[in-house]
């Protein structure tokens, strides 16, 4: 699948289901993300996709069928200040490498902008490698890390947090 057979499009209350099912199967697996517990559809709605702290969420998904292939959500976040957003990128497992990520984030950057932030903020776990580098490709730059984060089993990992700067993106790329 090539990412010009991806189209990108706003969330709508019909989707919960599938991005609960995609978003579970990557929790499941372990390693890449740091949510830990599954969703139930309703609870993946209210946290990531039209929640009252959700600036936007978009979907990837193939016309031909409607199979979904990633989703990406922008919130807020008390510890953030108002014009920063938080995002956070979950794509079907075997499905990366492939543009959906890009192709989602130049949806959520645009929507970013137009709300009049000022960046975005990314939250990643240190030993998330494909995380790391699909921000880094993105143009997000380090900005602070979190130190021995544990997880539900007691492990501790550091989390890599990365900013893309709305302002200077603008000015540098037009």
């Amino acid at each position: 699948m090539l990412a010009d057979t991806i189209e990108v499009r706003d969330v709508a209350r019909g989707d919960a289901v599938a991005l609960a099912e995609l978003l579970n199967a990557v929790i499941a697996k372990g390693g890449t993300t740091a949510l830990q517990e599954p969703f139930t559809p309703a609870a993946l709605e209210r946290a990531y996709l039209l929640g009252p702290d959700v600036l936007c969420c978009f979907v990837a998904v193939d016309p031909a069928n409607g199979h979904v292939h990633g989703f990406q959500t922008l919130g807020r976040l008390a510890s953030l200040p108002d014009d920063v957003g938080d995002i956070g990128t979950f794509a079907r497992l075997g499905g990366t490498q492939r543009g959906v990520g890009s192709r989602l984030f130049a949806a959520t950057r645009a929507r970013a902008r137009a709300l009049g932030l000022s960046a975005i903020n990314a939250t990643i776990r240190a030993d998330n490698l494909g995380g790391l580098a699909f921000y880094r490709k993105q143009g997000f730059i380090d900005h602070d890390v979190l130190k021995d984060v544990p997880l539900k089993d007691g492990t501790r990992v550091d989390r890599v947090v990365k900013r893309y700067d709305l302002c200077r993106a603008r000015s540098v790329r037009g």
